[in-house]
């Protein structure tokens, strides 16, 4: 019989069922606890019934645990000192989604070689989550699979949906089934009105194809998600974290009938894609909350042990420790003088 399927194919390997990872890695009661709290935090300030800033921080991505854990440690310890004013949830990126190709991430591919081992993936990024909030640190990431969420959700306390799949139907219907705070990214183009309709589509019921907890095939039917809201990062014509743009997705929000609200993202576009000028957008987010535009509720940081980021793919012994490998970041000095900054201006 000729052969007409799967002829592109070169295998396909049964991943562990979702419940199976989650008995094997479980969250303890407290973690679950603070998981819930940190949520409710994150959509209260969202609501404006809280007045701290939101801030997510943290690496480009994981690629080393180990360096991954020494930058929680630190944060952690700044983040209970400015709790007050600030609410600090630590970027926990293991998915990158790629314009052509290059490495995906600590979960397509943990041992860094091109070997994927998506099993050993998915138990690296729920052990390295368990150690996160261990130390009492809300953990944020992008949920880029439709099947991931299963494996890391509850273990997220914030997600965000990227400039190339805002405007996908997949990831509208994953976010309005997500059970904590989602954020939708303009488009790389710089598009705003293509994730207000994501959020309008994820705050609605939604019902689409998924996988259940035993891992089969599951119709999935969601209730929405009331939490969604606006990130701007900036496009191809430039950045939009500049006052006009902002009081303008703001009047689209308004129009919508969604809250007022945007997290602004100080990396990718509107920097430039330069880290240097990182901390000078981060003080303008900061500086025009501080002026009375009060619909700016958090920003976004790339930042990791040490500034900047090296080449990839090269012989792991050649790694330089807390340096990132996709994103450049800024460093951690830089980071917690920022913060400090904020604490002093806010």
């Amino acid at each position: 019989m000729t052969q007409i399927s799967n002829l592109h194919v070169s295998s396909n390997t049964p991943l562990p069922p979702p419940a199976a990872l989650l008995a094997e890695l479980p969250a303890t009661e407290a973690m679950t606890g603070f998981v819930a709290r940190a949520r409710g935090d994150i959509a209260r300030i969202l609501r404006g019934e809280d007045r701290r800033f939101l801030l997510i921080v943290g690496p480009c991505s994981i690629h080393d645990e180990a360096a991954g854990l020494d930058y929680a440690r630190r944060l952690a310890s700044l983040a209970k000192e400015v709790e007050d004013k600030i609410c600090t949830v630590m970027r926990v990126y293991f998915e990158k989604p790629r314009t052509s190709t290059g490495w995906k991430g600590l979960i397509m591919d943990p041992h860094l070689n091109g070997t994927n081992d998506i099993p050993e993936g998915l138990r690296r990024a729920r052990r390295f989550l368990l150690g996160v909030l261990a130390l009492g640190l809300p953990t944020a990431t992008e949920m880029l699979d439709p099947v991931t969420p299963q494996y890391i959700a509850d273990l997220t306390c914030w997600s965000a949906i990227g400039a190339r799949t805002t405007e996908s139907q997949t990831h509208r219907q994953m976010a309005s089934g997500l059970s904590m705070p989602v954020g939708f990214k303009n488009t790389t183009a710089g598009g705003i009105e293509a994730a207000v309709n994501a959020i309008k589509a994820a705050v609605a019921p939604q019902t689409f194809l998924g996988i259940a907890g035993d891992g089969r095939a599951s119709v999935v039917r969601t209730t929405g998600n009331p939490d969604c809201h606006l990130i701007l990062r900036g496009g191809d014509q430039g950045p939009n974290c500049d006052r006009e743009s902002v009081e303008k997705s703001l009047a689209l929000l308004r129009k919508a009938g969604f809250p007022e609200t945007v997290v602004i993202d100080a990396s990718h576009a509107n920097c430039g894609k330069d880290h240097e000028r990182m901390p000078d957008v981060f003080r303008e987010i900061t500086a025009m909350r501080r002026s009375g535009v009060a619909g700016v509720c958090g920003a976004m940081l790339e930042s990791h042990l040490e500034a900047g980021t090296q080449p990839f793919p090269r012989p792991l012994e050649e790694l330089a420790y807390g340096v990132s490998i996709t994103d450049a970041c800024i460093s951690w000095p830089q980071t917690e003088q920022l913060i400090r900054e904020a604490v002093a201006q806010l």
